[in-house]
């Protein structure tokens, strides 16, 4: 049986005043199941290197993104034209570091039985993410794109480091330094 189909018998059942069935059809064709979160903290290195496997390629939307890095050199320069904010307050922070700061997310939800494991793992950008949170990507109607290739595309990493070789004075913004460290230690694997 569909789910619509569960939804609109057990709302004629209802109708008809007869909670017992109501309850049955949604307890055998349409259950509840409690979803628990399960919060998974990757290490900076964990992501950089899936950033790179996937060739800094949102695998939900297939778009380019860019090494976290560059929007916050970005945002030192141009404060007021390129705003950032440590929370990512929407109404203090541009648009950018949503739409093109990867993460990384379970192609199917740990919450929903699927495995912690690189195989499972894919970059998407924050916005992606927070639209994604624990449902797949059936349920969305979404496909999974195939990774791209770092060699063909770094995701500004390569001008995210000469950027900051050419300003040493942006290694005391300590998130521009860890994803720089990073960069740099990774561009060498």
């Amino acid at each position: 049986m569909e789910k619509i189909e569960a939804l609109e018998l057990s709302a004629l059942k209802l109708l008809q005043q007869n909670l017992s069935e109501a309850k049955t059809i949604i307890h055998n064709e349409y259950p509840f199941r409690k979803i628990t979160a399960q919060g998974r903290n990757y290490s900076d290195r964990e992501k950089m290197e899936q950033f790179i496997r996937d060739g800094f390629i949102d695998r939900y939307s297939g778009k380019k993104l860019v090494n976290p890095g560059i929007l916050k050199v970005l945002s030192h320069y141009m404060p007021e034209t390129f705003p950032y904010h440590s929370h990512w307050k929407m109404e203090e922070c541009h648009n950018a570091y949503w739409e093109f700061v990867p993460t990384v997310d379970h192609i199917y939800p740990v919450a929903l039985g699927g495995a912690d494991s690189m195989e499972n793992w894919a970059t998407t950008s924050m916005l992606h993410n927070s639209i994604k949170s624990s449902w797949t990507l059936e349920q969305l109607e979404w496909k999974l794109y195939d990774a791209g290739d770092y060699s063909q595309y770094d995701g500004l990493t390569e001008l995210f480091i000469k950027l900051v070789r050419a300003d040493e004075e942006l290694l005391k913004d300590t998130y521009i330094k860890r994803w720089y460290k990073l960069s740099v230690d990774c561009d060498k694997v």
